[in-house]
């Protein structure tokens, strides 16, 4: 990720977080959030996001786009309690993040599926490594539950090299499904995917979470993956990153039932943030600094 030199004092002023629809309780705040990091070799820091301050409700779907190096992983990486903040602070559920949680798994671009192990071991990393205080019984029916919800029923003892991408990134799914978090963090999970098996995978991702109803935050940089997936797109500027706007998305749901891009109301959310990411996105080709 490339970063812009700045110190943590030079901020810009304190945003108030969006705005959370009546009736629902944010499972997220975060709120002047400014983080970078140190440089030691080159004595320099370098600041990834400034003045984050965004509200994220119970089983809402929110999606990241902005380009690359503007502070997208950095955000969710905070909110895993991987990065320590600079200034302002991360809740979640009313608690301050101080470091990683059960209550929090990440789905990563690149699979991160230990090649030694079967999916059904894969899948049950989880328990082994956090102590969950689930018993035996419970841990086999859960890892079978999700077997069967991420549709890798008799797969169970293939190894990675056996699988295709998209069966591979469903593995990840289920890693970090089974453990049942209240957050679901996801990196470009569908980066290193086919075109065609890309959009199965989102269809497929909308059902989990219908099921499942975590919080998700997902990242992309794709307009369309945001859109047909999103209920908001938080528009992130380029480096260092600050949100430029969030936009909600009306469609209904399921969207993958019919086609969603054929409709109005779509073309113009996609035109719009468009807009929106054009001249950020031109900034990172060129490689500009603020």
């Amino acid at each position: 990720m490339t970063l812009m030199e700045t110190t943590p004092q030079n901020v810009a002023p304190d945003q108030s977080p969006a705005p959370a629809p009546a009736g629902t309780a944010p499972v997220i705040v975060t709120e002047g959030l400014t983080v970078g990091y140190k440089l030691h070799r080159e004595r320099k820091r370098l600041t990834a996001l400034r003045d984050i301050s965004l509200s994220v409700n119970r089983g809402e779907f929110v999606v990241l786009v902005g380009p690359s190096g503007c502070g997208k992983t950095t955000y969710i990486n905070a909110i895993s309690g991987l990065v320590d903040p600079w200034e302002g602070t991360i809740e979640v559920n009313g608690r301050q993040v101080t470091g990683p949680g059960p209550d929090r798994a990440m789905v990563f671009q690149d699979y991160a599926l230990m090649p030694w192990r079967t999916v059904e071991s894969n899948i049950r990393m989880p328990f082994e490594f956090q102590n969950l205080q689930v018993s035996k019984d419970e841990i086999d029916e859960r890892v079978r539950r999700y077997i069967e919800l991420v549709d890798l029923t008799g797969f169970e003892k293939s190894y990675p090299y056996e699988l295709s991408g998209g069966m591979k990134q469903r593995v990840g799914i289920a890693r970090a499904l089974v453990s049942e978090p209240d957050i679901l963090l996801a990196d470009e999970p569908f980066a290193a995917i086919d075109a065609m098996t890309r959009e199965a995978m989102q269809s497929e991702l909308e059902r989990f979470v219908a099921k499942t109803h975590q919080t998700v935050i997902f990242i992309t940089h794709s307009i369309d993956e945001a859109i047909t997936l999103a209920d908001r797109v938080v528009v992130i500027s380029f480096r260092p990153g600050q949100i430029k706007e969030i936009v909600d998305v009306n469609l209904p749901r399921p969207r993958f039932d019919y086609d969603v891009k054929m409709l109005p109301e779509y073309v113009e959310l996609r035109d719009h943030i468009w807009r929106l990411v054009k001249d950020e996105a031109l900034q990172s080709a060129r490689g500009e600094k603020r």
